[in-house]
């Protein structure tokens, strides 16, 4: 039986579940001591002095540092060129909760007594939070020697207003994609230990290998001398790819102390410090014809960077219109962007990155349009989907997106199969004749993603990732294997699904094959894993990998039992003459026989059972789906209950079933959270005004429904697993059908759209404020 497609219980568990796995904060060296921020409460400010005189006479706080102290060394790597971060605030801050100082003290809490003392001096300038307040004439500029807040800017490729005027109806929707925070269970944690042998860092990251590349170039050494181990990470979503100030400082610091420094985040620091997420702004025109299909879409986006452009941050609105269309055959769409610098938390990848944006976006277009035409929304998507026989399909405002493979529609069939329908719209007209009672809404979205990051380096801002994902798959003496690969694990049970995939391939029993990952100088390269390409490319090396070790192996059986290599199978993990089952050798004895070169084949030397490769990807992958949510609303109170929710998801081959369930239930609970109840909130300073789990709305499992789950297949034709990604579909496809559903719910009142989050008192108001006649245009 395959192993690929089995619900097999994941390798990882019994560590993490009974407390034994091994994360930084577990890592304990003699000598260690504790390292602490000094970060400001001012949003925009020019620093006048940094007093540490207090500081240092605390017991134990061994010293204080500044940006000064770091003159001999550059800004954060990969900054754009103008517009760099300095690893501490050199002469102004950017931010509230940008760090200024770093204290270090033989504990932690020295550490903190002797960060509070530090006294800052800062002359408060005018602060702007928002993109609207960074674009307005007189907003006060991030960077004096830049002529505006505006970093970047790539203007519409087509002028759709003659297509807009042709349709027979048109509607503008302005929406904003509100700021949030990733909030992984694991806040940023590193420890740096400088040897006279060099420099090992352990750090809480998504890209061991790609920091040990920074890393050891920013400190001038060589990369053999820079070694990088991500141990068990508590998760990263995006926000654990950034480089900060703390994985640069902490080596430095090791080195002139000659003692390890370990340095990790308190939740309150993660909430200011961390990469934010989202935060973009749509304005979206649309015309429609009457029978409900879309011929024109235009897509104006502003990114709200953060206090300084990460490549991600800038890389999310490429995304963002690169998808403006989803799964939808729209023949005119004109797509737009700025990125915008603010006084805030600057914005990086976040799960889904840019993706989850456009589905918002084009999912709420279409039940825009539905309204406006008064058609069932499944019908408005059906009669404009991309058709199974047009893929591969080419999107026309971005010929360098091409989808892989789909069917759309059969994803909406299986979600409408999975519950009533019909009934729920029954009673809904019910609840509104009646005109008491509890609100039902019922909302669709059909979301389409890009996986599988990133072919050719071609994306903006994730294209330095690298297009490639090693994999090393090695055959031990004894029959057992061992894989190696640069993906590096953050929750997502790469030791579960590369075993699977390497057995499957070798013929090897699951239990027998270990998977190493996370250590530079175990693993020699590799990318990290982001952008859901963990199977898509690491995986596919894996499989290419072992299929290679396996001819081999192939050959040496044969040699063993005096036959053709092409007539030889492997079955439970033994070689037999195919058609002559009892004529075996098992894999142990084809194991030992690989390390006697007197045994091998005259082509093959000792270690033959051994491949490395540097597997890459031809094109990106395009996961799919469609979920459905049902709510309802008091209308006393404005309070959502989500009554079902139905997930569809089509992310081609299934290497797992269980692991892929659990990845599509932990997004679908970000997107639910991000629609009803998460937000970065700031105040007229700039101050960040939910900093702690207190103000920040994070779901529980007791906030969340159950879920009932399908499944569609459409395998991705380039590569040959069939895979297709699913680490970020979750988070793509619930906030369009969440808000759609409270929409659809508010529709007595006339209510066209609400911007995330759908707090109670937002969606109160609105049921609540002066009747408006319906126009074109979206409130």
């Amino acid at each position: 039986m395959s192993l690929v497609g089995a619900r097999v219980v994941r390798k990882e568990d019994p560590n993490l579940i009974s407390g034994k796995g091994q994360f930084v904060e577990d890592v304990r060296l003699s000598e260690t001591v504790c390292m602490a921020f000094v970060a400001t409460n001012d949003a925009h400010g020019r620093i006048l002095s940094i007093d540490a005189r207090e500081a240092l006479t605390i017991p134990g706080v061994l010293g204080v540092w500044t940006a000064h102290d770091f003159t001999d060394h550059p800004d954060l790597p990969q900054g754009m060129e103008g517009f760099e971060r300095p690893v501490l605030a050199r002469d102004k801050v950017m931010w509230a909760g940008e760090p200024v100082a770093v204290v270090v003290a033989e504990d932690q809490y020295a550490a903190a007594d002797g960060a509070a003392a530090v006294a800052l001096d800062i002359e408060p300038l005018p602060a702007v939070t928002d993109v609207e307040a960074a674009t307005s004439p007189d907003a006060p500029r991030l960077f004096e020697h830049h002529g505006s807040n505006i970093i970047t800017a790539v203007p519409t490729n087509d002028d759709l207003e003659r297509e807009l005027q042709r349709s027979s109806g048109r509607a503008t929707l302005e929406l904003r994609n509100q700021r949030c925070v990733a909030a992984p269970i694991e806040t940023m944690s590193v420890l740096a230990d400088w040897k006279p042998g060099g420099l090992t860092l352990w750090a809480s990251v998504q890209a061991p290998h790609h920091l040990r590349n920074q890393l050891a170039a920013w400190l001038d050494l060589p990369q053999t001398s820079c070694r990088v181990i991500a141990p068990d990470v508590g998760g990263g979503f995006g926000s654990k790819i950034v480089w900060y100030p703390e994985l640069f400082i902490a080596p430095l610091l090791s080195k002139w102390l000659g003692r390890p420094v370990k340095f990790t985040q308190t939740r309150s620091e993660a909430m200011l410090q961390m990469a934010h997420g989202r935060d973009q702004s749509h304005r979206i025109d649309v015309g429609f014809r009457d029978d409900g299909t879309i011929n024109a879409l235009r897509l104006v986006v502003s990114q709200n960077l953060g206090a300084y452009p990460d490549p991600t941050g800038l890389g999310l609105p490429v995304l963002t219109t690169w998808m403006a269309a989803g799964c939808y055959r729209i023949p005119h769409v004109s797509v737009s962007h700025r990125t915008v610098v603010t006084n805030t938390t600057p914005v990086a990848a976040y799960r889904g990155a840019g993706r989850p944006e456009a589905a918002y976006a084009v999912e709420r277009v279409v039940d825009l349009v539905a309204k406006r035409t008064g058609l069932d929304p499944t019908e408005v998507r059906r009669r404009n989907f991309i058709p199974p026989e047009r893929f591969p399909y080419e999107v026309p405002h971005q010929p360098a997106v091409v989808y892989d493979s789909g069917d759309f529609a059969g994803a909406l069939d299986e979600c409408l199969r999975l519950f009533d329908y019909e009934g729920l719209k029954a009673e809904r007209q019910l609840r509104r004749d009646r005109g008491s009672g509890k609100l039902l809404g019922i909302g669709f979205s059909s979301w389409l993603e890009i996986g599988g990051f990133g072919p050719n380096g071609s994306l903006e801002g994730f294209g330095h990732l690298g297009s490639w994902e090693s994999a090393q798959v090695r055959v031990q003496p004894d029959g057992t294997a061992v894989v190696f690969t640069g993906a590096s694990a953050h929750g997502q049970g790469h030791e579960t699904t590369y075993a699977q995939i390497a057995a499957d391939a070798l013929g090897i029993a699951f239990e027998d094959v270990k998977v190493v990952h996370g250590d530079t100088d175990t693993v020699l390269q590799g990318v990290g894993t982001m952008g859901s390409r963990g199977v898509t490319t690491a995986g596919v090396g894996v499989h290419n990998a072992a299929l290679l070790v396996l001819e081999r192996a192939k050959k040496i059986a044969a040699h063993l039992l005096e036959a053709n290599p092409a007539d030889i199978e492997v079955n439970n993990s033994a070689f037999n003459v195919r058609g002559t089952p009892g004529r075996t050798v098992a894999w142990s004895d084809v194991a030992w026989a690989s390390y006697q070169p007197l045994s091998l084949p005259e082509e093959l030397t000792a270690g033959a059972l051994e491949e490395r490769l540097y597997q890459e990807t031809p094109n990106f992958t395009y996961p799919s789906g469609c979920y459905a949510c049902v709510v309802e609303v008091d209308p006393d109170t404005g309070a959502v209950d989500i009554l079902r929710y139905v997930v569809v998801d089509d992310c081609g081959t299934v290497i797992n079933p269980l692991l892929a369930e659990g990845q599509v239930h932990g997004g679908v609970a970000q997107g639910i959270a991000q629609a009803l109840t998460e937000v970065v909130a700031y105040d007229e300073f700039g101050s960040n005004v939910t900093a702690t789990f207190m103000d920040y709305g994070i779901l529980t499992a007791a906030d969340l429904p159950d879920y009932t789950a399908g499944r569609i297949s459409t395998t991705c034709p380039n590569n040959p697993l069939g895979a297709k990604g699913i680490g970020e579909s979750g988070a793509v496809g619930a906030p369009p059908a969440v808000v759609n559903a409270v929409v659809d719910a508010l529709d007595p009142f006339g209510v066209d759209h609400l911007d995330m989050p759908l707090t109670p008192q937002r969606i109160w108001r609105a049921m609540h404020a002066p009747a408006r006649p319906p126009e074109g245009t979206a409130p």
